[in-house]
């Protein structure tokens, strides 16, 4: 018989390589605890905010990086100055609505990616990221 428990956020940071202070646990906590989601420093900051956690901005925006270091989360560039933090490590694309500012998951098996070009001489390909546009349509 097996047994499924997932694991706590100060063991997923243990088993990350990462201490678990009380400042990244409580940001592990808000970051994980809706499931796969797409978060700005601002935003997860707002949040510790509201639930009462003290920290400052530099200390989410250094928290954010380190996760991503320890493959926690990723990085998800889709707007020039606007870095989002992704909690799906998974292989998948994305949709970025414009004017909301909002990113979703793209299903993983509704692209196929081909004709890629080979890489410089000693590089290899780590990774594919596709971040479709999308906008209200305009009424005529």
């Amino acid at each position: 018989m097996t047994c499924d428990i997932a694991p706590s956020v100060e063991d997923r940071l243990r088993l990350s390589g990462l201490r678990p202070t009380r400042q990244r646990v409580a940001l592990a906590d808000l970051l994980f605890a809706k499931g796969d989601r797409h978060l700005t420093v601002e935003e997860l900051h707002e949040e510790a905010q509201i639930a009462g956690v003290p920290v400052s901005l530099a200390t989410v925006y250094n928290t954010l990086h380190q996760f991503t270091e320890a493959g926690l989360i990723r990085v998800l560039a889709v707007e020039g100055a606007r870095t989002y933090f992704d909690t799906n490590v998974s292989d998948h694309h994305h949709f970025f609505v414009e004017g909301r500012a909002e990113v979703l998951d793209i299903p993983v098996n509704n692209i196929e990616i081909g004709n890629l070009p080979e890489p410089p001489e000693g590089m290899e390909i780590a990774h594919v990221d596709v971040v479709i546009r999308l906008r209200p349509k305009v009424r005529a």
